[in-house]
């Protein structure tokens, strides 16, 4: 064992003397090329504990006591001084490209590796899964290679610098910041480290350098390979043979014997090609995602075995033809979700079951499709997107954000960019589940792209190649290198007038829409009701799938570390611990809680637009319903009904709920059909709606039996109109004309104001809200009426710009008051964030009951996916913890609902059609007030109250994404002018 006392490698180290931090043009030296073969079998795996020292700078020296480090992991997350930091655009140093900053954290790993005797006359590789972003190895001292690139597996030939039988000392340096660290900008948590495993493999001197499977639709099977001697010339006599499913290729019946062939060639590097065409071949799709075991043997001349790699694969077909991306033949719609490898303890180290669990969520959610954005994934991502049925849009790790137009035509850069594009492709190019090549993001456009453009087609032609850079420039310019049009976060009214405009020439599917922060996704419906509606618009990804949330400990503000497992569930923190976002550790470049803008929370918890997803992508929904009958339809593209299970709910105005299983009609893709009612609807009543819960009838990869995947729903009968009688009473108000009441302990006032969402932040709507004063109104009464038991108050609240003129009319009915409201909006409140009532109730009712939309958060611009019908769900439950506290927990279409002790006293609020010439509200019970939320950063400041704060809205504003996208449809806009709502308390 070396002394961990002895400096590292002196100045004049060939790999310091490089100096590569720096030097644009040194991408690599002594790595080894990428290649496609699987080299997992019998591979001595180095993770674990490694000795351990963060220098200041490159070429300090390595010296004094060692700590450890877990590997694969981010010293950023290891109790080391050099924590996470968070910036999207900007660059986290001054510098300018090719530069990096003279405080250059860089971490020196050590450990000792005893070489298998038995691996004496084999070639022997060192693979470094990614290190970030420079990575320098040395073995026993000995410096052996560089890597760039912080998202693919550097390898390299240690063969004759370790001796089988032997103990030999690896160092891995790992240098944080470097000229590609300006092209690794790419809107996450910068960290330093070796971030996925590290193995040592042997392999025969003759061996596979690399294999290329094209599995087409048909059942043509070609397979080419590449054969390296490490001795230089290749010997005489070597071949290929492989199998299929455990089938000899060209020597079953199952294969067409006539297509089989056998090419040998001896050089420095051989070709061999092996040919089949499967007979009845079951072919892959994200739907019926079928897989063949191919294994490639490399034989020497006397038959023995050199080498073997295994693969699976699919066979399948991608092209664009026109204005079409086809999957088989087939005009798929793409439902993606951008990706980025992430975990809130381990940063981007994701194991295997982590990244199972992430695609198996998406499959439940009715997504079809990722891109990984902004770079290569984990290598098991893709096994696990083809064994699950997944569309992947592989990204280059090239983002330049902050210097996008300088890079982008800069000769230093050129070979990063090839070299990242090409290495991606030659690692990944087996997958079926890779659809779609990215050239990167947001790095401008430039001959940088267009050399590695180059390069891919050439090297791949059997798969389309986007850029949103280039796109940008056109969507329909063919002279560009993408073969998409994929803008990103463009107006559904833009994608439209390109659709519908003629002049369209490629399939419209945008890399990014709809973006995830805090809570929004608004408009999504509106979105996919176009797509699907629209020739040549074929779907996008939304951004995106985490919420990049590292747990810290709040006593010191640091990274929980390894033993945070546990400490979090249903997306909150657990005492004592928070979700951080950009700026919690203490630096001063950052970009606050945009890094926080996924479908699920950072434990993998849903958020409620997932749902919303889910039901505009149902696979089976309801048409219509006519004729006493439900039309039911396919929208699948392979699959038919038959993996599918039903049930029938129909939920009545009185509270009637009542069930039956359900037949589904035998349909192909596409296909409609009508079944009866299954149950005979009473003619009166009020509403009824009839839903199907859809379930996974038998066990799928991806879900087990049972497994909710859609609730569609159709109203059978619309409502009745029945207005509460007033009573002989009297409606009690204090002196200010605010009403009293028992269960109340705020009475109910005009609310305007929501807590700002991060949309209405950054989309600029919460800065003149607060111009308004909307979020500080004084109320002021102008005067009090009381006749026959009535109160008329009139009020007036006035903010920093204008007045609003409110009247409240209080009624005696049975069991309470009906409460009927007028506000007069002033024409300079021409987008505010509510109109409506808001009021506190006593401690103690902690269960909310109610008939409308749900069970989970809805608002108006995001409410395709919740049913109509009975919901009960504790008020503690209600809220969801968006990582910045805001406004949270909306029902929409609520007709009526209670609020109960366990006891079951409380009170009831009818809200809807139980009140003549009313609607459907938005309502939500929290227990916090907007201005709670509004000053808490973080959930950990917020102390919920004991009672409930109620809001009963005439109209509130939509969502939307204008965080960074589009604002909300101009229907959901709260306008100004009159408005009109009513409502009735009752006490159980």
């Amino acid at each position: 064992m070396n002394d961990p006392s002895v400096p590292g490698p002196s100045a004049v180290d060939p790999l310091i003397a490089l100096r590569p931090w720096e030097a644009p043009e040194v991408t690599s030296w002594g790595r080894l090329p990428m290649n496609a073969v699987d080299r997992r079998s019998g591979a001595l795996p180095l993770d674990g504990d490694w000795r351990f020292q963060l220098l200041s700078a490159p070429d300090a020296p390595v010296g004094g006591a060692w700590s450890t480090a877990r590997v694969p992991g981010a010293w950023t997350l290891q109790d080391t001084a050099d924590l996470p930091q968070y910036t999207n655009v900007r660059m986290p140093f001054p510098e300018f490209p090719p530069h990096s900053p003279a405080a250059n954290p860089t971490g020196v790993y050590e450990r000792e590796m005893d070489v298998p005797a038995h691996w004496a006359g084999r070639r022997i590789v060192l693979q470094v899964g990614a290190a970030e972003s420079v990575l320098l190895v040395h073995v026993d001292g000995r410096p052996v290679g560089v890597s760039k690139d912080s998202h693919l597996a550097a390898e390299f030939e240690l063969t004759g610098l370790v001796r089988p039988g032997a103990r030999a000392t690896v160092r891995l340096t790992v240098v944080k910041w470097s000229d590609a660290s300006h092209i690794e900008d790419q809107d996450q948590w910068w960290h330093g480290g070796i971030t996925r495993s590290v193995l040592l493999y042997a392999t025969d001197p003759l061996h596979l350098a690399d294999v290329t499977v094209r599995a087409a639709y048909s059942g043509a099977l070609r397979v080419d390979c590449l054969v390296r001697d490490a001795g230089g010339a290749l010997p005489e006599g070597w071949y290929l043979t492989g199998d299929l499913d455990g089938q000899p290729l060209g020597q079953d019946a199952e294969f067409d014997r006539a297509n089989a062939e056998e090419e040998r060639v001896s050089d420095f590097l051989g070709e061999a090609r092996l040919l089949a065409t499967v007979a009845g071949v079951r072919t892959w799709n994200a739907e019926t995602p079928e897989l063949y075991d191919l294994t490639v043997r490399l034989h020497r001349a006397d038959g023995t075995v050199a080498d073997t790699s295994r693969h699976r694969i699919g066979f399948r077909d991608v092209e664009v033809v026109g204005r079409d991306l086809l999957v088989n033949g087939e005009r798929v719609f793409v439902r993606g979700v951008n990706r980025h490898d992430f975990h809130p303890l381990t940063g981007r180290t994701v194991s295997y079951d982590d990244m199972r669990a992430d695609l198996v969520l998406l499959k439940r959610f009715g997504f079809n499709a990722v891109r990984t954005a902004h770079y290569p994934n984990d290598p098991a991502l893709y096994d696990l997107a083809d064994e699950l049925g997944l569309y992947v849009v592989d990204e280059a790790a090239i983002e330049s954000h902050d210097h996008a137009h300088e890079i982008a035509d800069d000769p230093r850069y050129l070979n990063a960019f090839v070299d990242r594009v090409s290495r991606m492709v030659l690692r990944d190019k087996n997958h079926p589940s890779v659809i779609i090549w990215s050239l990167g993001n947001e790095s401008d456009y430039g001959a940088g792209h267009d050399a590695a453009a180059g390069w891919l087609r050439r090297h791949d032609p059997t798969r389309p190649l986007q850029y949103e850079g280039a796109a940008k420039l056109g969507w329909a310019d063919p002279a560009v290198a993408s073969d998409i049009a994929c803008p990103m976060y463009a107006s559904l009214e833009d994608c439209l007038a390109h659709a519908l405009s003629g002049k369209q020439t490629k399939p419209l599917i945008q890399c990014e829409y709809s973006h995830a922060m805090g809570n929004s996704n608004g408009t999504l419906a509106d979105h996919w009701a176009a797509i699907e509606a629209t020739p040549g618009l074929q779907g996008g990804f939304i951004w995106e799938f985490w919420d990049h949330g590292i747990l810290q400990r709040v006593s010191d503000g640091r990274p929980a570390g390894r033993g945070g497992a546990g400490l979090y569930d249903n997306g909150v923190a657990a005492p004592g611990y928070r979700w951080a976002y950009g700026g919690d550790f203490g630096e001063a470049v950052h970009d606050g809680a945009f890094i926080a803008d996924g479908v699920v929370f950072p434990d993998r918890t849903p958020k409620p637009a997932m749902y919303e997803h889910r039901e505009i992508a149902a696979p089976l929904r309801i048409e219509c319903f006519r004729h006493e009958g439900i039309v039911l339809g396919n929208h699948q593209h392979f699959c038919g009904l038959d993996w599918l299970a039903g049930e029938w709910r129909l939920d009545l105005a009185d509270g009637t709920t009542l069930t039956a299983p359900a037949v589904l009609p035998n349909l192909c893709p596409g296909e409609t059909a009508a079944v009866p009612l299954p149950f005979e609807v009473p003619r009166e009543g009020g509403e009824a709606w009839l839903t199907l819960r859809v379930t996974v009838a038998e066990d799928q990869p991806w879900a087990p039996r049972g497994t909710e995947v859609c609730v569609p729903q159709v109203r059978l009968r619309g409502p009745a109109v029945a207005e509460a009688a007033p009573v002989a009473g009297r409606v009690e108000v204090d002196g200010e004309g605010l009403l009293v009441h028992p269960l109340l302990t705020a009475a109910p006032t005009l609310s305007l104001w929501r807590a700002p969402t991060d949309n209405d932040e950054l989309g600029g709507m919460a800065r003149r809200w607060r111009s308004w004063g909307l979020d500080a109104l004084v109320r002021k009464t102008v005067s009090v009426r009381e006749d026959s038991g009535r109160v008329t108050v009139e009020a007036e609240y006035a903010g920093t710009t204008g007045v609003v003129r409110h009247r409240q009319v209080l009624t005696p009915v049975e069991g309470g008051v009906r409460v009927e409201e007028e506000a007069e909006l002033p024409e300079a409140f021409d987008d505010v964030a509510r109109v409506g009532t808001v009021f506190e109730t006593v401690a103690g009712l902690d269960l909310l009951d109610w008939f409308g939309q749900g069970p989970w958060e809805s608002y108006p611009d995001r409410s395709a996916g919740p049913p109509v019908g009975h919901h009960s769900v504790p008020v503690d439950e209600l809220f969801t913890p968006y990582l910045r506290p805001q406004e949270s927990g909306g029902r929409h279409g609520v007709r009526r609902f209670t609020l109960s002790a366990p006891d079951a006293a409380g009170l009831a609020v009818a809200t809807g059609l139980c009140v003549a010439l009313d609607e459907p509200r938005q309502i939500s019970v929290t227990r916090y007030r907007a201005e709670d939320l509004t000053s808490a950063r973080h959930h950990d400041e917020l102390v919920p109250r004991p009672g409930c704060v109620v809001h009963i809205d005439a109209a509130h504003r939509g969502l939307g994404t204008a965080s960074c996208g589009p604002d909300t449809s101009p229907s959901c806009l709260v306008a100004p002018g009159v408005h009109r709502w009513s409502w009735t308390l009752r006490a159980l």
